[in-house]
């Protein structure tokens, strides 16, 4: 998928950001699975976690700073951080992409962002 045709990429253009930096932003999750559920989206497209090395070493930094800050910044003490890598995990939109959760007890709960409940799989 070019990033021309890429629902984050314009998103991270025109959308509504919870806040931005130089190179990242957070929305909101439009299917929340928790109380506060905001994606973290790199401006710089690529499909999945897999390609993290085409980011150099200072700007894959930034982002963990800015999903931190984010969480931060949003009130979370305590929150889950959750990357899914290819369609079998769960990934529908391929630009690389973090989601924070948190804002009440997510106990040892995962929210159904991918396969069915991890737990009945074992």
């Amino acid at each position: 998928m070019s990033s021309d045709d890429c629902l984050f990429c314009e998103l991270v253009r025109s959308g509504s950001h919870i806040r931005r930096t130089d190179g990242f932003v957070a929305i909101d999750d439009v299917n929340p699975k928790a109380e506060t559920h905001v994606l973290i989206v790199p401006e710089r497209h690529i499909d999945t976690f897999r390609q993290i090395g085409q980011f150099p070493a200072e700007e894959a930094r930034r982002m963990l700073e800015f999903i931190a800050e984010t969480a931060r910044v949003l009130g979370l003490e305590d929150y889950r951080v959750l990357c899914t890598v290819g369609p079998s995990a769960g990934q529908t939109v391929f630009h690389l992409h973090w989601h924070l959760l948190g804002g009440r007890d997510l106990g040892g709960h995962l929210p159904a962002l991918a396969l069915a409940e991890v737990e009945g799989e074992a």
